[in-house]
């Protein structure tokens, strides 16, 4: 983030510039968190506070990106930036359609020789396969909800059971009139939890080196069923609350696009339409 970084890129600090900015994800599943200690790295080194340093770049973070992130300084300098609901549901709906329609651009970082290099170093745990299966499970759940839901007019897809199951360009409903998201139940936070933390090292893999992509895939397969036994989308819900019934639906689609990528990409096994 570079207004993480504006202390690390002045010329006088060539000492720690190309450095890792300590960065991680809060552990609370009711919001998406960003937690960063460059303050607490940085202040012996520019003599001052921690707070000092972190309220500078607060400031310039929140100046910058203040529409999308909420910036937070907790003593001793600690800075948390958490996202919006604006930018949580840009990303949700970006996640639901664009892995669906491109599959080689979306948390692809390795490509094509790396995938069958990552692939060939894991070989050894996809012996497990009844783990693996609850993976293959909770992606063919993914699919049949979503037919079921297209067959109802709930929502609208195209070529669900082709190669290059594309979504449809609709906006899922995210966000409701108070520009809140309708997702606040909290297996639908540890869903989108996992989600975004399987994003995040599909997409910054020198962050997690050590990735383990078939626990990843299952701590996945794992919240999605929690998520279907808590969070209904037919029955009373589809009647009084449509657009929470299409937010969950939206919800399945990310799920089923990142799903499909690990099982495919990553463990180098087939993502089954249905069983």
């Amino acid at each position: 983030m570079q207004s993480l970084s504006i202390y690390t890129s002045h010329h006088q600090n060539l000492c720690i510039d190309g450095q890792k900015i300590p960065l991680y994800k809060g552990r609370d599943n009711n919001r998406v968190l960003y937690i960063s200690d460059i303050a607490l790295k940085l202040s012996k080194s520019h003599n001052r506070t921690p707070m000092e340093i972190a309220s500078g770049i607060a400031s310039h973070f929140s100046a910058s990106c203040g529409e999308v992130f909420r910036v937070q300084i907790v003593p001793p300098g600690s800075i948390y930036v958490e996202l919006k609901p604006l930018l949580l549901a840009a990303w949700l709906q970006s996640i639901a359609i664009q892995s669906l329609e491109n599959e080689e651009e979306v948390g692809a970082p390795f490509g094509e020789q790396g995938q069958i290099e990552e692939i060939a170093k894991r070989k050894i745990s996809l012996d497990n396969s009844e783990r693996l299966f609850a993976v293959q499970y909770a992606h063919a759940r993914c699919c049949s909800l979503l037919l079921l839901a297209h067959r109802e007019e709930l929502i609208k897809l195209k070529n669900l059971l082709a190669d290059t199951s594309e979504n449809s360009q609709e906006q899922i409903p995210w966000l409701n009139h108070n520009y809140q998201m309708r997702l606040s139940h909290p297996a639908e936070g540890h869903l989108i939890a996992e989600l975004v933390k399987v994003v995040d090292n599909l997409e910054f893999p020198h962050v997690n080196d050590s990735v383990n992509w078939e626990k990843a895939a299952l701590d996945l397969s794992q919240a999605f069923e929690v998520f279907w036994r808590k969070c209904r989308i037919w029955g009373n819900v589809k009647i009084s609350s449509l657009e929470l019934a299409q937010a969950r639906l939206g919800l399945v689609m990310a799920t089923q696009s990142v799903l499909k990528f690990l099982l495919v990409n990553k463990l180098g096994i087939f993502a089954p339409l249905e069983l």
